[in-house]
């Protein structure tokens, strides 16, 4: 066990027990402290921590990193350097917080100019996303919309049981928690009509998935292992990907989603490593089918991730309205990142690939309003009292992700934006 993950610690900064953040998460984001001095930080509790303050006091001497790594407006200098020095300093950060060491604590100069309220920073995107693929890894999710669309002897299709199906899509649309989007316009063809017409999307939708953040990969023409492609991944955020139903359905054959997904998709600030997600780890479902010797891997590469998704209508309260969990995922992370290389496509620092839609065998565990009101035929009831077949604007999608064991819960925090009508030009 890493030294960081150690259950027993606590910390000499306040941590609710319900808390994401204790100090057996660290996770990595990047922020504007009251200085206006943009910086890579962590988090315990509701206290964000300026990791370059950090350095240059000398914190972290013996660990060695460029002077500068924390004074990065993104995370991809510091995911360059490898999982060996990611470690290092998320337990250099357990011991320095670890409620036994004074140093920082009866320090209040030092302590003034490294640890600030969190409601006091402003959260930015934690890494520059240079390429950004989305998979089609949840058998429920993937049957679920083949049965509305197929019907359900066809509802998957023959090879997704075969591999981790997945597409490119636009990394610069891709925002941080709490930047509003607006609700997309392209072609779309009524039911019964044989011509597309043009206006704002009528079914907007967003689709409940995690992602995973990748390091530096092999050269050009050399593919990661299923069995070393963990040494790859940085950590995970959770991933709203925002989708316009209408208009994906009539552009989408033959070559698959574009409009109807590259307009916006929202992640959360924090990047959670998977060292702070390994107590969470499960066996993913069994495989139904043989598959290819590239994408066998032994041991339990899925985590038990509790998802969660609200809808909070204008001026309103939020609702609950579908409870997942990643451990339903059929295709691991290890596979979808062995497939994605086994061609010899090299990735870079900073490279985000998502889940896919992640959808449980419930119908309260659905990851998106397509499912959850199937197809508009079973709206969904707010708190309110007011219905959803898809999303109105002024709506907020909130979406949360923890795990819990042994007495210790780690979080993402989440993802928030409101959707805001078309702009009209």
């Amino acid at each position: 066990m890493r030294f960081a993950n150690n259950p027993q610690r606590k910390s000499w900064i306040s941590v609710s027990p319900d808390s994401d953040f204790p100090i057996q998460n660290l996770p990595f984001g990047v922020f504007i402290p009251n200085d206006d001095v943009i910086t890579i930080g962590t988090r315990i509790g509701n206290t964000a921590i300026d990791l370059s303050a950090l350095q240059q006091l000398g914190y972290f001497h013996g660990i060695e990193i460029p002077s500068d790594i924390f004074l990065q407006d993104t995370l991809n200098d510091f995911i360059s350097l490898g999982p060996a020095k990611w470690g290092a300093v998320r337990d250099r950060l357990a011991w320095i917080f670890d409620y036994e060491n004074q140093e920082l604590k009866s320090n209040s100069a030092h302590s003034r100019s490294i640890l600030y309220p969190i409601e006091e920073v402003q959260m930015l995107m934690p890494v520059f996303i240079q390429d950004y693929t989305d998979f089609y890894s949840s058998k429920e999710h993937a049957t679920n919309v083949g049965i509305m669309f197929r019907g359900a002897d066809n509802a998957l299709m023959p090879n997704w049981l075969h591999i981790p199906v997945g597409y490119h899509g636009r990394s610069s649309s891709i925002l941080v928690s709490g930047v509003d989007i607006h609700r997309p316009k392209g072609q779309i063809l009524p039911n019964g009509a044989d011509r597309p017409e043009f206006g704002p999307s009528k079914q907007m939708d967003f689709e409940l998935e995690m992602a995973f953040i990748t390091s530096d990969g092999k050269p050009l023409g050399h593919r990661i292992q299923v069995d070393e492609a963990e040494e790859y991944i940085f950590g995970m955020v959770v991933f709203n990907d925002w989708s316009a139903r209408d208009i994906q359905k009539w552009e989408y054959v033959p070559l698959g989603p574009f409009l109807g997904k590259n307009f916006a998709s929202s992640l959360s600030p924090w990047i959670v490593t998977l060292d702070a997600l390994e107590p969470f780890r499960v066996a993913g479902p069994e495989k139904e089918l043989e598959i290819q010797e590239y994408l066998k891997h032994e041991g339990e590469h899925n985590f038990d991730i509790t998802l969660e998704v609200y809808i909070q209508p204008e001026g309103g309260e939020p609702s609950l309205i579908s409870t997942s969990n990643t451990k339903y995922l059929y295709w691991s992370m290890a596979q979808q990142l062995a497939h994605h290389t086994v061609n010899g496509c090299n990735i870079n620092s900073g490279d985000l690939m998502a889940s896919g839609t992640i959808s449980g065998p419930s119908e309260n565990s659905f990851g998106s309003m397509l499912e959850l009101a199937w197809k508009g035929t079973k709206p969904i009831h707010l708190s309110d009292g007011s219905n959803r077949t898809f999303l109105l604007d002024g709506d907020t999608v909130i979406m949360k992700a923890h795990s819990v064991k042994n007495g210790v819960r780690i979080g993402f925090g989440e993802v928030r934006s409101m959707l805001l009508p078309a702009i009209l030009d």
